[in-house]
């Protein structure tokens, strides 16, 4: 891992440098998931079973084959091993529980002259939600973006999860059992996502797209953004840490490795003003790392964009934090609040010794949809909130309309609309 000190002269250069990275789309990917989405709106269901065939080794004559039905979720659920069923359970009744603090009431409020003014919620009709399947199985993605669309009161959660030779993971089918997920499609990739969005003989168009996946999905959400909704594109995982240099140093080593075993991308940071608590964590990295199972992802991960570096004290750590912005941060030190009101940029923030990342990526109750490379400067994690949209409500009494139209008269006359302007003039009761 890089060794950096913020009082070094280049600091700010170097800093810079491994924030660094490189967003730009690819020419390649891009040009193959617009042909497939093309593909997709032209032929349909047709298109889909032939990807699906072709980058899912899986042939099917139709549709119907790859949609599984609430029995085949539920067998997979009781298949589970008790332990992992009861940690599943457990899992969404803690996401569950946060995110119905998430919901928002409608309201309105009455002006002096009969005029009001208020917002309707309403939930999205019907939202798709892609996870990755095969191998690289993620049950807590189920959740987190099943979950708070059920909470939102959506009409229809449809899942679209790939099934690599015919591979199916219990562990995903199930949290879609206990996250009451509509419907369960075994298709992937940028196909997956043209179906949702465009919608197909058998299924039908949804108004917006979550979930993570690879470069063409990535590619393909991007691409038809607008004609739906999507949560984010989503660049590699990231962590902070500001520790004090109180913890176990090996806890931080691995809270290092838990981002970094992501992918060799991943972004793992610690910040600390104890030079010889840096040394006991490049130590506990160098003993810990050949036991690691994941060891050439991670190593390859820190070196590439990892970093140690010494501040000046918290408050420097705190305002740099700010600066990078990241996906998850970690606050490891004694008296974790004062620095919180501190922070103003995090996707997610970790508070004291005992709250490691991974608890959050599984089970602490937030969203694990998070945004990240600096994007938690505008953006939020996923929620309640992003499966509703708000609608104002506008009631003009007569006597409203003397005091607005005035107001909306003289501002269009300005703007050059007479159209606009005469609208308002119509209802003023000099005009009548």
């Amino acid at each position: 891992m890089q060794r950096l000190n913020s009082t070094d002269q280049a600091f700010s250069s170097q800093l810079q440098s491994l924030l660094a990275f490189e967003t730009a789309q690819n020419p390649a990917v891009d040009a193959t998931v617009a042909a497939i989405l093309a593909d997709v709106k032209q032929r349909g269901d047709a298109a889909v079973l032939e990807y699906t065939q072709r980058f899912d080794g899986v042939a099917a004559a139709s549709m119907a084959e790859l949609t599984l039905s609430p029995a085949t979720l539920q067998a997979a659920y009781q298949r589970l091993p008790a332990a992992q069923r009861e940690a599943l359970e457990a899992a969404a009744a803690r996401v569950r529980r946060y995110h119905e603090r998430q919901v928002q009431p409608a309201w309105q409020y009455r002006e002096d002259d009969g005029t009001v003014l208020g917002q309707a919620i309403t939930p999205l009709d019907r939202v798709g939600l892609y996870v990755p399947g095969g191998k690289a199985s993620y049950p807590s993605s189920v959740l987190m973006n099943a979950i708070p669309a059920k909470v939102a009161g959506v009409g229809e959660i449809i899942l679209v999860v790939p099934t690599p030779r015919g591979e199916r993971n219990d562990l995903v089918l199930a949290a879609a059992h206990i996250a009451g997920v509509d419907r369960v499609i075994t298709i992937g990739g940028a196909q997956a996502v043209a179906a949702l969005a465009y919608g197909t003989a058998t299924i039908p168009q949804v108004d917006k797209i979550t979930g993570p996946g690879n470069q063409y999905v990535a590619a393909a959400k991007r691409a038809v953004f607008g004609l739906v909704g999507i949560d984010m594109v989503a660049g590699p995982s990231e962590i902070l840490i500001i520790c004090d240099g109180g913890t176990d140093p090996d806890w931080i080593a691995m809270d290092l490795f838990s981002q970094a075993e992501h992918d060799e991308i991943a972004q793992s940071i610690l910040l600390c003003p104890d030079a010889e608590y840096l040394e006991r964590v490049a130590a506990s990295i160098a003993r810990l790392l050949p036991e690691m199972p994941r060891r050439d992802i991670i190593a390859a991960s820190l070196a590439n964009r990892g970093a140690l570096i010494q501040v000046r004290d918290l408050a420097e750590a705190c305002q740099l934090a700010n600066q990078i912005a990241p996906e998850h941060l970690e606050l490891s030190v004694a008296d974790p609040w004062p620095l919180q009101a501190a922070i103003r940029h995090a996707g997610a923030i970790f508070l004291g010794r005992y709250a490691s990342e991974a608890l959050g990526d599984y089970c602490a109750g937030p969203n694990h949809v998070l945004p990240t490379s600096r994007t938690a400067r505008f953006a939020s994690p996923l929620g309640v909130y992003d499966f509703q949209k708000r609608s104002s409500l506008i009631y003009v009494s007569q006597a409203g309309a003397q005091s607005l139209g005035r107001i909306a008269t003289t501002l269009a006359q300005g703007e050059g609309l007479p159209a606009h302007a005469l609208s308002a003039a119509y209802r003023l009761e000099e005009n009548q």
